[in-house]
């Protein structure tokens, strides 16, 4: 698959399919044992650790805080890689990391214990520090796994803004309906190591769905919302 600047990408796929292997091979953090991972043409394994971090921003689906930081200076680290060695941020890397919880409405937990907000806070506290590396491509491992439903849809928000901005963002998630309100690829990984790759429109339908999850979904079209929804039928 290829997945270039300005474009946002949906993962879905049942449990143990292999999503989360499938972008952490992305993000170099597992090593692969066919096949490449480029960017801009460059294959990952010729590339340091550095390199890749100045690359690629990536989420994993569960963070486990180690201090008491500040939110502010938690995300301020997502600065590192564009940093010399032993020089502490400054008061770019601050405005940095300020803008990136502007742009996920956080800045309101600036000054909270990391440790101490709610787990899905800190998910998305998570994105804003991916977000301050000022990375090209963007990895989210369920982002919105931790979140209700109006946090889920301002991070889907939030992401196809991004994507608007220039950004190349991937995401794994269990829904087909973000897949769907995205709007933009899809790729499915089944159970038996199948790999389907398109649009929203060509992959999800009601008939792939039911053979994906072994359940009956409908896909209906809604007037007003331009866009289809994924339904589980009556039981």
């Amino acid at each position: 698959l290829e997945l270039p600047e300005g474009a946002s990408l949906a993962v879905l796929g049942p449990n143990g399919s292999g999503k989360t292997t499938l972008l952490n091979c992305m993000a170099r953090q597992t090593s692969t044992n066919t096949g490449h991972v480029r960017i801009d043409g460059t294959d990952t394994g010729s590339m340091s650790t550095d390199e890749i971090a100045r690359s690629i921003g990536f989420v994993p689906q569960t963070v486990v805080p180690a201090f008491a930081y500040a939110t502010l200076d938690y995300v301020v680290t997502g600065c590192a890689p564009r940093m010399g060695l032993f020089r502490k941020p400054g008061p770019a890397e601050y405005e940095t990391a300020w803008q990136a919880l502007e742009l996920m409405e956080l800045t309101h937990l600036a000054h909270k214990p990391y440790t101490e907000i709610s787990g899905g806070e800190r998910q998305q506290v998570t994105i804003a520090r991916a977000l301050a590396q000022q990375a090209g491509i963007l990895l989210m491992d369920e982002p919105t796994a931790h979140l209700d439903y109006g946090n889920q849809v301002k991070v889907l928000r939030i992401i196809k803004t991004l994507a608007a901005r220039g950004y190349a963002v991937c995401i794994t998630t269990h829904n087909p309906d973000h897949a769907l309100m995205l709007g933009d690829r899809v790729a499915v990984l089944g159970r038996n190591g199948s790999f389907t790759f398109g649009t929203p429109e060509s992959v999800i339908t009601g008939t792939f769905l039911s053979s994906l999850y072994d359940i009956d979904i409908l896909v209906r079209r809604i007037d007003g919302l331009d866009r289809d929804i994924c339904v589980a039928h009556p039981f």
